[in-house]
């Protein structure tokens, strides 16, 4: 069951986290304190993020699609670690998909192996203030 995250304790920007593998400890100490709600009960006005963190293979696409598509409206998605991007160091397996984008639309890509929580805090207040697209 996926939950959504109060990133900025306001309802403007809500978090859900799709985690996959080891990235999603990033994540997670991204959202450390951040209240925990019901992807339901987020407000119709308020934007809505997706991370996608870790490796995606092939025999999670379903549940991952699935879960993609519970939320059940528009929602940003960041590929969040060099193997949401595109593989990352497991690239040539017969089992890992070469990045989210074959699987969904991704809105912003954050690299690194794994990138620093600071990274995912950057781009939200970035999509916040407006700085940066949808």
């Amino acid at each position: 069951m996926l939950s959504a995250r109060d990133w900025f304790d306001d309802g403007s920007v809500f978090v859900v986290d799709v985690p996959l593998a080891c990235c999603a400890l990033e994540t997670e100490a991204a959202a450390q304190g951040r209240g925990v709600v019901d992807p339901a009960g987020i407000p119709e006005d308020a934007r809505v993020v997706v991370t996608l963190s870790g490796t995606l293979t092939a025999p999670a696409l379903p549940a991952v699609r699935h879960a993609l598509d519970q939320l059940g409206r528009p929602a940003t998605v960041v590929a969040f670690g060099a193997c949401a991007c595109v593989g990352g160091p497991y690239w040539d397996s017969y089992a890992v998909v070469n990045g989210a984008e074959s699987l969904v639309a991704v809105d912003h890509f954050i690299a690194g192996c794994p990138p620093p929580p600071s990274a995912l805090d950057d781009l939200l207040s970035a999509l916040r203030a407006g700085a940066v697209s949808a």
